[in-house]
């Protein structure tokens, strides 16, 4: 019973960290409302700083959490620019931990604020966040043949002729990479095979349009393209198995001490944009991904093996003083909005509304 009780309260760890984050999100929508209803009749570029400055604020709190709360330890492989650039950052998808990732390395630039997503057309319907990260820059896709490239174009020139600054998260599989999901990797494998492609066996086979899409719009506003992989430490079974990626709650439970990031930056002069040339272009930079992790994973297996990538590894931590002071500040927020009976009632008001004038929104604005 002893034995029961102390696993199932490992398991909640996660709640906490789960509520402060989904719980301060009616009080910073209504902090980002209110700074831009002052800014209405103000410069653009006025509102564009404040909620890059509020996004940095919110994905502060979230790393404090996955980073400083977990005590994870990021590795990298490869030199991280220092300076903010406007990117696209094509990555490897396995887990649902990936869009943190994007942070982790946003925020060692100083370009948290500027992190923006291609993501899947449902994640839309997210009560508020939904509508708040297509306010913020987010550009939601459908699947295959229901892909609007002109519609994402549209709003990525859009954003490049205001001169927002870019940090363009993709996940180009379109899907996540699960070890256990045959008949994915199957039907990857069988589109390369259809497009006379390579095999990939540890990541899937990329699909083109919506990077295409952004190359396309933005060419003259990107400065590069980041290539990234990530491999999550411990994946592996005692049979010497991959195993599947952890998800959010785990990786809140520490099921992933650290957390392994190949980097490689390609300017965008080298890139090429006839979409044959483009295509093979990305295939051959997630055929040399699925070498790195073919290689991550068979180092792991090794008797007294390491986890690790090729190359020169540099531990990286973030300072609880870059993240602290988001979650006090959210914290100040809130709890007087949840200690009075006004405030309660502004809260899941804000929740309520916030989410049918959002949904509104983006039925409104495919």
């Amino acid at each position: 019973m002893l034995l029961s009780l102390v696993v199932h309260t490992h398991s909640l760890r996660y709640l906490a960290p789960a509520a402060v984050m989904l719980g301060s999100a009616p009080a910073y929508v209504l902090c980002w409302a209110v700074g831009r209803a002052l800014l209405l009749l103000g410069p653009g570029r006025l509102r564009r700083r404040l909620d890059d400055r509020l996004y940095d604020l919110y994905q502060s709190l979230v790393l404090l959490f996955f980073e400083n709360y977990t005590g994870l330890e990021v590795v990298l492989y490869g030199d991280l620019p220092s300076e903010k650039e406007n990117v696209i950052y094509l990555s490897n998808h396995q887990s649902t931990v990936d869009w943190v990732v994007a942070d982790m390395l946003a925020v060692r630039q100083n370009a948290l604020g500027h992190v923006r997503y291609v993501l899947k057309d449902g994640l839309k319907w997210l009560p508020l966040y939904g509508w708040y990260f297509s306010q913020h820059g987010g550009v939601y896709v459908k699947r295959r043949d229901h892909y609007n490239e002109k519609a994402i174009e549209r709003k990525l020139k859009a954003q490049m002729e205001a001169q927002i600054p870019m940090y363009l998260v993709i996940f180009p599989e379109g899907t996540r990479y699960n070890p256990e999901a045959a008949n994915v990797i199957e039907a990857s494998k069988a589109f390369a095979n259809k497009e006379g492609l390579p095999e990939l066996s540890h990541v899937l086979t990329p699909r083109i349009r919506a990077t295409h899409a952004a190359l396309n719009a933005m060419s003259d506003h990107l400065h590069a393209i980041y290539d990234i992989t990530v491999a999550y430490e411990g994946t592996l079974d005692a049979a010497g198995r991959r195993k599947t990626a952890p998800s959010m709650p785990e990786f809140l439970c520490c099921e992933s001490p650290r957390v392994h990031i190949h980097f490689e930056r390609i300017d965008i002069q080298e890139v090429p944009h006839e979409p044959h040339f483009f295509k093979l272009w990305l295939h051959e930079r997630f055929e040399k991904k699925d070498k790195l992790m073919a290689d991550f994973y068979e180092r792991a297996a090794m008797k007294g093996g390491e986890w690790g990538f090729p190359g020169s590894p540099k531990a990286s931590r973030l300072r609880l003083r870059r993240t602290l002071p988001s979650a006090v500040f959210l914290a100040t927020l809130t709890l007087p909005m949840l200690l009075t009976e006004t405030g309660r009632s502004i809260y899941w008001r804000t929740w309520l509304y916030g989410t049918l004038l959002g949904w509104a929104w983006v039925a409104a604005c495919p």
